[in-house]
C-alpha cells in the first residue's frame, strides 16, 4: 500500500527499527511519527505487528463508477468471512478484472483482517459497498454486464460455459455455508457450477472465485 503511494494515506506510525527497516518506504507519502513497541501493539490487532501503522481514508467508491465501463467484476452477496472476502479482492486483482462489489451483509471491505487477506489488492482494486444484493445485480446488467452466479447446483458446468464467458461478466459469489439466495441468484443469466471430480463436498468460496475468474479473463483474452 504504501510503496504504491496510495492517496488514502493520512498518518503513518512506525517504531524506529520498524523506520531503519522500511526505510525507502519511509520517502513515500506523509512523514512517519516514532512510537514505541507498546504503542504500536496498541494501534494493531495483529498477533505480530510489522512495526508499522497506516490511518487511511475510506476506499469504497460508487457501484456506478466502479461497474461503469468494467469487462469483468466480482459481487461478493452476504461474503461475512474476512479471510474470503479479502481472498477475492486478491483473486479478482490477479485475474485482472475490475473492480468488487460487497453487497447485502458482506464484511467491512476495511475490516483488518480483509486487509490483511487481499495481501495489497484493496489498494489495487476498485471495490464498491451496496447494501442490497438485487440491486448490485440489476445495476450490473445495467452497464452491460451478463451476471453469472457461481452454483453447485447450476445448470452450466464451468468448464464447458464456453462463449458465456467471452463478453462483459459480472460473478456473483455468496455465502460460503449457504450460498446465494434463491432470489438473488435467479436475476443471473445463468447459474454456473464447478465440477468436483474427487470425493471433495465443496470448494472454499475464494478457490472458486480464482477458478471464475481466471476462466473469465483467459476467454476474454482469446
Amino acid at each position: 500500500m504504501l510503496d504504491s503511494g496510495a492517496s488514502c494515506v493520512v498518518e503513518v506510525f512506525a517504531t524506529p527499527a520498524a523506520l531503519e527497516r522500511y526505510a525507502e518506504l519511509a520517502t513515500v507519502g506523509p512523514a512517519w511519527t516514532l512510537v514505541d513497541e507498546r504503542a504500536l501493539a496498541s494501534l494493531s490487532d495483529s498477533v505480530t505487528p510489522a512495526g508499522v501503522v497506516a490511518v487511511c481514508r475510506s476506499l469504497d467508491r460508487p457501484v456506478t463508477q466502479v461497474l461503469d465501463g468494467a469487462t469483468l467484476v466480482a459481487i461478493c452477496a452476504d461474503v461475512r468471512d474476512p479471510g474470503n472476502a479479502g481472498t477475492v479482492v486478491r483473486c479478482a486483482d490477479a485475474a485482472g478484472a475490475d473492480g468488487v462489489v460487497f453487497a447485502g451483509s458482506s464484511v467491512d471491505p476495511h475490516h483488518p483482517r480483509t486487509v490483511r487477506a487481499s495481501v495489497g489488492s484493496l489498494f489495487h482494486l476498485p471495490f464498491a459497498l451496496e447494501a442490497d444484493p438485487a440491486a448490485a445485480v440489476r445495476t450490473a446488467q445495467a452497464h452491460g454486464l451478463s451476471v453469472l452466479a457461481a452454483d453447485g447446483a447450476g445448470e452450466v458446468d464451468l468448464e464447458h460455459a464456453g462463449e458465456l464467458l467471452v463478453g462483459p461478466t459480472a460473478w456473483l459469489f455468496g455465502n460460503e455455508a449457504w450460498g446465494l439466495p434463491d432470489d438473488v441468484a435467479a436475476l443471473a443469466e445463468h447459474r454456473v457450477r464447478i465440477p468436483i471430480r474427487g470425493r471433495a463436498e465443496s470448494l472454499n468460496l475464494s478457490t472458486a472465485a480464482a477458478l471464475c475468474l481466471y476462466a473469465s479473463a483467459r476467454a476474454q483474452d482469446r
